[in-house]
């Protein structure tokens, strides 16, 4: 960071030349300052001596020009009073909360969309010369960005792909922020609403969606259960043991549920005896059609 703004301090050095005309008045007043705080010695001292915290950058300006050297930092600096001013330039990441905005999405939906930016100040000389407030410039153009990303895309895509968007976000505020001395690190889409009439549309198709799965699952399960309980009914039905078994162990059940269910347990031959019947019968039936 010191070497870029060691640069963009020099790239300013001959505009500094050129608008020199003046430069014996300028000459004349720094003297006349620095022989005033050698006069006062001991008391004009406090005055000259700033410090700057380790996460700070400090622009001079002398008679509304930049000093050469670029931005001063971490530690002690001097300035002339009276002929100097100084801007603080904090270079810690910031947070900024785009406020909500109403977009309408490429299939005509409106949403409410809101998301964070994270940036830094990258080159503290830049941000203090290029532009008058580099963070609410940048919060500006992280509204009109979001706006601009959003209004391309369809209401599943801004759903399903926040990630690409925020990288998208990113990508374009940093390439525009770059004159200013800005870095954007990270945006991020905190939350995305939807219309009430919008939410129950979407809520009745997912169950809908969720209904026609589960018939088709119970389908296939009742599918696939066919052949084994064909194949017991026959191996069952062939075995007079199993069959009579398989009665009492349906008595069994029947009794073990508590309800008022009054069951008559009939012979098993007579069963088979009125099932017997009931074959010949139809027998008989598809002979006289015959």
């Amino acid at each position: 960071n010191m070497e870029k703004e060691a640069i963009t301090a020099f790239d300013y050095e001959p505009s500094m030349q050129r608008n020199s005309g003046g430069g014996l008045c300028a000459y004349l007043l720094t003297g006349i300052s620095i022989f005033f705080i050698i006069l006062t010695f001991p008391i004009s001292l406090p005055m000259c001596i700033k410090i700057v915290q380790e996460y700070e950058r400090v622009v001079i300006f002398r008679l509304g020009r930049l000093v050469k050297g670029g931005a001063r930092g971490p530690g002690l600096f001097f300035i002339i009073p009276c002929i100097d001013t100084y801007m603080k330039v904090d270079l810690r990441t910031m947070s900024h909360d785009v406020p909500e905005q109403e977009i309408l999405t490429k299939d005509s939906v409106t949403v409410t969309v809101d998301a964070v930016v994270f940036y830094r100040i990258q080159n503290a000389t830049i941000a203090v010369t290029n532009v008058e407030n580099c963070g609410h410039s940048t919060h500006l153009l992280a509204a009109t960005s979001l706006r601009n990303a959003l209004g391309t895309r369809n209401l599943s895509e801004i759903l399903s792909e926040r990630e690409a968007i925020g990288h998208t976000m990113q990508t374009n505020l940093d390439d525009a922020t770059s004159a200013w001395g800005v870095k954007v690190e990270r945006v991020e889409i905190k939350d995305v609403r939807l219309p009430v009439q919008m939410q129950r549309v979407m809520a009745a198709e997912a169950e809908a969606s969720r209904e026609a799965r589960a018939k088709v699952i119970a389908a296939e399960g009742e599918q696939r259960a066919a052949r084994p309980l064909k194949e017991a009914a026959d191996v069952i039905s062939m075995s007079g043991p199993a069959l009579q078994l398989r009665y009492l162990q349906t008595l069994t059940s029947i009794a073990a549920e508590k309800n008022s269910t009054i069951v008559f347990p009939l012979p098993l031959e007579f069963i088979k005896g009125f099932s017997i019947g009931a074959g010949q019968s139809k027998t008989l039936l598809h002979r006289e059609d015959v």
